[in-house]
């Protein structure tokens, strides 16, 4: 079972580890993960597998969110069956 991570804001130094500490720590594992940055912006999309997460993914979601915020960053964390169900044509 997998999900999708984004995380979109202005660059800055440890982005990649902060989002994959939080994930180690929840007991995700990171199955791929591309990012890019386009002057001073950070962008980024993780695809996680959520099988042995040690919490709930709705506590999950909410940890990754606090995260980007107090980061000022934007980090959303999607199942990634819903993912595949909003971008289905």
């Amino acid at each position: 079972m997998n999900a999708i991570i984004t995380v979109v804001g202005h660059d800055s130094k440890g982005i990649i580890s902060k989002v994959s500490a939080k994930c180690a720590e929840a007991g995700a594992n990171i199955v791929e993960i591309s990012q890019s940055v386009l002057k001073e912006y950070f962008a980024m999309i993780m695809v996680i597998d959520i099988t042995e997460l040690n919490m709930p993914f709705t506590a999950f979601v909410d940890e990754m969110k606090t995260v980007g915020e107090s980061s000022d960053l934007d980090i959303r964390t999607m199942h990634e069956d819903i993912f595949n169900s909003m971008h289905r044509i």
